[in-house]
């Protein structure tokens, strides 16, 4: 089983409007990682003090960083048409989406799955099904959240152990796996 968990950091909670400030993808072959794309992405604005409460991040560890523009392709080319996990997919698509449109350049090709959606129906009846609390449920080892790097790789071990439970049921297939989740692309 080869698929790419990502994630992203970003100044708020609004698609073309917030910037994205730090891209995580780790290519997970077999549950294993195989390879991490991560950076930090000036936004070319100070990111709000809310923001950087949650994810840590500066405005001085922005600064002298890529753009978005030039971070696009690289994204793409180490996506390529691999199938891609993140925590809460609809938002990371979005912003993904509004920049890969704005700078009218070729999205990754790959199916988008959900780990937050399939989580509510693999795990039934957890208080909550964010990423810290799934991590915790699962006795998955974490240092922290909200670094990009750190939370693709933890959404990633949450998908292979998700992806390997569905296997012992018979339902890991790919279409099954969809079912589970919707269909977020970029």
């Amino acid at each position: 089983m080869r698929f790419i968990a990502f994630d992203l950091e970003t100044t708020g909670f609004v698609a073309g409007v917030d910037q994205i400030v730090e891209i995580g993808a780790v290519r997970f072959i077999d549950g294993q990682v195989e390879s991490v794309f991560a950076t930090l992405i000036d936004p070319q604005t100070s990111i709000p003090e809310a923001a950087s409460r949650v994810n840590g991040i500066t405005d001085l560890m922005l600064k002298g960083k890529p753009k978005i523009g030039e971070i696009l392709e690289p994204f793409a080319q180490f996506c390529g048409d691999d199938l891609l996990v993140a925590h809460n997919a609809p938002f990371d698509c979005q912003f993904m989406t509004a920049d890969y449109k704005k700078f009218e350049m070729t999205a990754p090709k790959g199916l988008v799955l959900d780990t937050c959606s399939m989580a509510r129906n693999v795990f039934r009846g957890l208080a909550n099904y964010k990423l810290g609390t799934l991590i915790q449920y699962l006795q998955i080892e974490a240092a922290g959240f909200h670094r990009a790097e750190a939370d693709a790789n933890y959404c990633g071990q949450l998908f292979h152990r998700m992806h390997t439970r569905l296997a012992d049921s018979n339902a890991h297939g790919l279409e099954n796996m969809v079912k589970l989740t919707g269909k977020p692309e970029f």
